[in-house]
């Protein structure tokens, strides 16, 4: 899918030096971004530290942006980019907090139950091990298929496969809990 008229001068303005008009960028694009930076890191702090990042290198990055897909497109990788190379070569946190309401899916559901079901969801895939966490968000939340998660996360197609099924191998025993 193409760029929209409207996203396509606002990335040409922003590229011209226009703060204005990737503040506006910003604005359509953040909350979505927090929440696949915050499903991949499973903690705010990083979450937000990393969405802020992903903004910073879409400002510098805005030439390399080619207009043959969205612009959230673009930046969803981006952003997906700069949570794995943070991550490397980095120790795995102990701990990871829990999601709870600031997650934009559970605080969208209105049902206590719903929210109750998805909060106990997001909280079990913030605790896999991060190379399961990774792929699982990657695979299952976002569509990604795993030559692309191999190729964004440098790992062989058939790792991703491997951590796929002990994400879900571990989200069925916590689920079962």
């Amino acid at each position: 899918m193409s760029a929209r008229p409207e996203e396509t001068e606002l990335v040409r303005l922003a590229r011209g030096g226009d703060r204005s008009a990737f503040e506006t960028l910003y604005r359509r694009n953040a909350g979505r971004i927090y929440g696949l930076c915050l499903r991949l890191t499973g903690r705010t702090a990083e979450a937000e530290d990393m969405t802020q990042e992903a903004f910073i290198r879409a400002w510098q990055k805005l030439d390399s942006f080619e207009g043959r897909s969205l612009f959230s497109s673009w930046l969803h990788r981006l952003a997906v980019n700069v949570v794995l190379n943070d991550r490397r070569g980095r120790p795995t946190p102990d701990e990871v907090e829990p999601i709870g309401d600031r997650d934009p899916i559970a605080a969208g559901n209105t049902s206590t139950g719903a929210r109750s079901d998805v909060g106990d969801l997001e909280a079990a895939i913030a605790r896999l091990p991060e190379a399961a966490r990774h792929v699982f968000v990657l695979h299952e939340v976002y569509g990604y298929t795993h030559g692309e998660i191999g190729e964004i996360a440098g790992i062989a197609e058939g790792t991703s496969k491997a951590h796929l099924h002990r994400a879900r191998s571990l989200l069925k025993e916590a689920l079962r809990s």
